[in-house]
């Protein structure tokens, strides 16, 4: 997957700021028919291209801020649009900055293979949170998220090849605490972060991020960190085991409720993960700056805190790799 990405941020006046991004993703792989295991289950060689766009205008009234959000994105298959509002007000001595905000998006999906049918999805979204300033090295952050989706979320390709079969709707919450911590002998900044997400198709999933942020001299930093992530499956998933009748990819009673939720994503399956990174970034005269980052994530079932995750997957592993540049006006 190659992911170039353009992102600006402009004062246009003493209290209007402008931001634009674009992102240009093309994916190049295989995709598993079902489940990604030693059943021969590999599916074909995938290419999908993504662009998309996005466009935030905010004002500020002194100590309150108002941001207008809209985003575009389009593939050969899907295609969204989404806008959303945020509230951020800070109290008079700048110590504490709540933040309110609402999002919609409506998407189409219209598979590119198998029988032609289009689809939609709609998603409404809010946040509550509030940051804190504790002391002159300490920052805290509390956000509480509900995301509520309607329409089509079965996965299209594996319907078409394998068996999956979702419910239509989705509700989604979650809560996400940081903690940041700057050592002045040390120069550096301890970053810490947990999430908790919880949904009613009964994944619980927990998230914890560890991040160094060290300065160096010449105006480098290097960031280590890690993170760790465990979820349970949805109460749909069905493990490596198949219909005795039937065979793959039908799970056991298949046929006795042809109806019924169904899926073999491993995404949606229980496990857990683990994600080392560094990053480099090195700071220039004028406002230029650099940075590398690069990241290993590993996936095992029998990773997963709380109980055992599910059998017979295949482990997943990934490298990520990321070169930024930026300058500041």
């Amino acid at each position: 997957m190659k992911s170039p990405a353009l992102y600006l941020l402009a004062p246009i006046s003493e209290s209007w700021v402008f931001e634009i991004g674009a992102v240009y993703d093309n994916i190049t792989g295989a995709s598993p028919y079902y489940h990604t295991v030693l059943s021969g289950a590999s599916g074909e060689g995938v290419e999908d291209k993504r662009a998309a766009g996005d466009i935030t205008i905010t004002k500020y009234f002194g100590r309150t801020a108002i941001s207008a959000r809209a985003a575009y994105s389009t593939e050969d298959d899907y295609k969204s649009v989404a806008g959303g509002l945020t509230l951020r007000h800070a109290t008079p001595d700048q110590n504490t900055t709540f933040t309110l905000g609402a999002g919609y998006s409506s998407d189409r999906i219209s598979p590119a293979d198998g029988p032609a049918f289009t689809r939609t999805k709609t998603t409404v979204d809010g946040i509550v949170g509030i940051t804190q300033v504790l002391s002159k090295n300490d920052t805290a952050q509390v956000n509480f998220y509900y995301a509520q989706q309607r329409g089509y979320l079965t996965d299209p390709y594996k319907a078409l090849f394998g068996v999956d079969q979702r419910p239509d709707k989705r509700d989604q919450m979650a809560a996400l605490i940081r903690w940041n911590h700057y050592f002045e002998g040390l120069k550096a900044s301890l970053r810490t972060s947990y999430r908790f997400y919880h949904d009613d198709w009964e994944i619980n999933a927990h998230t914890g991020t560890i991040e160094w942020a060290q300065e160096l001299p010449y105006g480098f930093t290097l960031t280590p960190s890690v993170r760790y992530t465990s979820q349970s499956a949805a109460f749909f998933y069905y493990d490596p085991v198949y219909d005795a009748a039937l065979g793959p990819p039908f799970p056991p009673g298949y046929v006795n409720n042809p109806n019924g939720f169904y899926t073999s994503d491993q995404r949606l399956s229980a496990f857990g993960g683990i994600t080392p990174g560094i990053k480099v970034a090195k700071s220039f005269v004028g406002g230029w700056s650099v940075d590398a980052k690069a990241e290993y994530y590993e996936q095992r079932a029998d990773w997963r805190v709380g109980g055992d995750g599910s059998p017979g997957l295949q482990d997943f592993k990934a490298q990520l790799y990321q070169v930024g540049v930026s300058k500041k006006f």
